[in-house]
This record gives C-alpha cells, sequence and structure tokens, in this order.
C-alpha cells in the first residue's frame, strides 16, 4: 500500500505520538508499503512539508511539549492525498481535518488516530481535571474530525472506552502503538556514577501531568532515601520548576536527553522503573521499561490507561501521593528476590507490545477502509 500519515509535527524525539509515528512508518515499510508524511519541519524525499502555523501568545509554550501545528495548503494536501492510496490521520487538529476533507473529494480511504487526550492539553493551562472542560474537547475533536471517519484506531481498551463513553460511533480498533525489539530483557553493571546508589528511573516529557513531582516528593518518604538517584529522560516546560525541587534530595535528580541505544543502556542498569503520569493514552515509555526487565510502579490514575500494565497490585500506587509511591518503591526493594523473579514476568509480558505486530493489524484496518471505500 501507500500509506499517507498526517500529523503536524513528526521530527521531534520529545512528543510520544510522534515518536511513535517515527517508529510506525519504519515498521510500515519493513514490511513492503511505501510511506509518506503529511507535516511540518524539515524538507525530506519521503515528506509533503507545510508550513508552521504560530499561535499568538500560546508558541513557546507550544514549542516546549515538543509540538508545532500545520499550516493549511490545499494545493499540498492534495497532492499528497492523490499520491495515497489510504490516508491515516494521527492528530485531531485543522491539518488532519483538512486532508479528510480533501480525501473525501478524491475518494481516497481514509482512518484516523485517537492519540491526545484532551487532558494532556487542558493541563498545560491547569485545567486537566475539570471534567466539563475535557468533555468538551472530546466534542469538538468528534464534531469536527471524527464522526467523518468509519475506522479509529487507538492505542489502548481505557482510551476506547473513553471515545465510546463520549458518543463516538466508528468502529474502533484498539491496537498498542507496540515497541522495538530492542527492548528485550538487558542486564548490565552500574556505571561509576550510578556504584553504590538504587538508580531509578522515568521517562517522558517534564509535563504537569507527568507528575515527576510526586517521585521527586517520594524519595524523602522513602527509607532509601539517601540511596535513591532519580534519572528522569526527557526535557519539557517544567524543567526548571522541578531542577530546584530536586535540590533537597541528597542525590539531585539528573535529568537526561537520550537516544534509543543509551535509553536502554540506562534502563539495563537500573533497580525501579517509576510512571507517575495522571494521564496517559497507553505509555510506551513504561513498556519499554519493563520491557527491559525492570519492575513497574505506576499510578493507579482513573485518567491513564497505563495501570493495565500492572501485573498485580504491587506495581500500583495511589495517584499524586508521594508517600504512597514511597511505600510501593520500600516494598520492591526490601524484597529482592521476589523483585528479581518479577522482572523475568514483566520482560515476557512485553513480548505481545512488539510493534510488527501492531502493524500487522494496523495493515488490516487500512485494507477495511480500502474495502469499504471500493464498494461506494
Amino acid at each position: 500500500m501507500k500509506i499517507l500519515l498526517v500529523i503536524d509535527t513528526y521530527d521531534t524525539n520529545n512528543n510520544g505520538t510522534s515518536i511513535s509515528a517515527q517508529r510506525f512508518a519504519a515498521v510500515l515499510r519493513e514490511h513492503g508499503n511505501e510511506v509518506k508524511i503529511l507535516t511540518t519541519g524539515e524538507p525530506a524525499d519521503d515528506k509533503f512539508v507545510l508550513k508552521e502555523f504560530k499561535v499568538p501568545l500560546f508558541n513557546d509554550l507550544i514549542h516546549s511539549h515538543g509540538f508545532q501545528f500545520a499550516a493549511i495548503d490545499l494545493d499540498i494536501i492534495r497532492e499528497a492525498v492523490r499520491w495515497a492510496d489510504v490516508v491515516h490521520c494521527m492528530m485531531p487538529f485543522a491539518l488532519e481535518a483538512a486532508a479528510k476533507y480533501i480525501a473525501d473529494q478524491e475518494h481516497k480511504p481514509s482512518t484516523a488516530a485517537f492519540h491526545i487526550q484532551p487532558e494532556n492539553m487542558t493541563s498545560s493551562v491547569g485545567l486537566g481535571k475539570v471534567e466539563r472542560v475535557n468533555d468538551r474537547f472530546y466534542q469538538v475533536f468528534d464534531y469536527v474530525l471524527y464522526s467523518h471517519f468509519t475506522h479509529i484506531h487507538t492505542p489502548s481498551q481505557f482510551m476506547a472506552d473513553e471515545l465510546v463513553k463520549h458518543g463516538y460511533k466508528a468502529k474502533i480498533h484498539v491496537i498498542s502503538n507496540g515497541i522495538d525489539p530492542a527492548f528485550v530483557y538487558t542486564k548490565r553493571p552500574k556505571e561509576p556514577q550510578y556504584e553504590g546508589k538504587i538508580l531509578i528511573v522515568m521517562v517522558g516529557r517534564l509535563a504537569s501531568e507527568k507528575r515527576q513531582d510526586v517521585v521527586i516528593n517520594a524519595v524523602p518518604f522513602s527509607k532509601y532515601a539517601d540511596k535513591i538517584q532519580l534519572v528522569f529522560a526527557g526535557k519539557g516546560p517544567k524543567y526548571n520548576e522541578y531542577v530546584e525541587l530536586g535540590k533537597r534530595l541528597k542525590n539531585r535528580p539528573l535529568f537526561l536527553f537520550l537516544s534509543q541505544s543509551e535509553l536502554i543502556n540506562l534502563l539495563a542498569q537500573a533497580d525501579l522503573y517509576v510512571h507517575a503520569s495522571d494521564m496517559e493514552s497507553e505509555a510506551i515509555s513504561c513498556i519499554e521499561a519493563f520491557a527491559t526487565g525492570l519492575v513497574p510502579v505506576i499510578a493507579n490514575s482513573e485518567m491513564s490507561a497505563t495501570p493495565q500494565f500492572a501485573l498485580d497490585g504491587r506495581s500500583l500506587f495511589a495517584p499524586g501521593r508521594p508517600k504512597d509511591l514511597a511505600r510501593a518503591i520500600d516494598w520492591w526493594l526490601d524484597h529482592p528476590e521476589e523483585k528479581a523473579r518479577m522482572e523475568l514476568e514483566y520482560a515476557e509480558a512485553a513480548k505481545k507490545y512488539n510493534i510488527h505486530e501492531s502493524v500487522r493489524q494496523c495493515e488490516q484496518m487500512f485494507r477495511e477502509a480500502i474495502e469499504e471505500n471500493n464498494q461506494l
């Protein structure tokens, strides 16, 4: 198939949806498909490039999250759509709505993905837990974009249930975004800077809804506080605030931005993985961590899909509660033999999230959309 991925921001390594799109495109090509991207950013042979749409007053905040919106150019969008056998829209914004409009005009099959929770956006302005505001975003997204599709991909059953709850009518395909096969059970000796320390890692943007503050605030409640070394892999608007917050700890947290190989190397040395986020549509970073053989400790948030990965209650803690996170951390550190056993269990559980299987399921969704379009 000739598959067009439509996504406002593709060229970043600090945005989960963009990273998933890059991996998705690479594996689709490995499966023999042609893939091009309709997006912003630097020109490339595999891209149809649009200019950035700058949002007055908010552009710096948007950039701090590793994102930019695309400006609409109907000529470029039409050229991209005409090239494709199927159009897959990965975000709920103006670009994707325009691509869907053109796809319908050109009688091209199209599908959509629901990766971005409204809460991910509203959290940036302090409204992440205001239900009526987030409900309104679900309604707007549906009216502007998703109600026009017959097939929607979500990365988790949690997100599928949210769409049904908010009245979405399309056929929903629950397909994990999938992890790279490089993430497998791996243990390595600690590098000198980590020797004698308990290494606890969290991966994700430094943003309010990710709740790295809960992890930092949990350390003083742990009996192992003097030995714990936190490492946060990611960057974002909360960087300065979290650096300041971390100064109270004996071992100040490290904030790193890593390549995939560097991340695997870090995870292979770590003792535990923590995922404190209040809101997640899936959290690939958590799967990657337990795939390498780390027991995860996950915020049991009602607005997150990530608790689905916990194999039992010992890997869950009350969201937003540093003292309860410290309790869970201490339990695993107090029981090293059980932790070692469960590391193998988690690594085995991660095998079902292989990205090649996810891509195969998405290819089937595309074929369904193409067949339906041929019958019109």
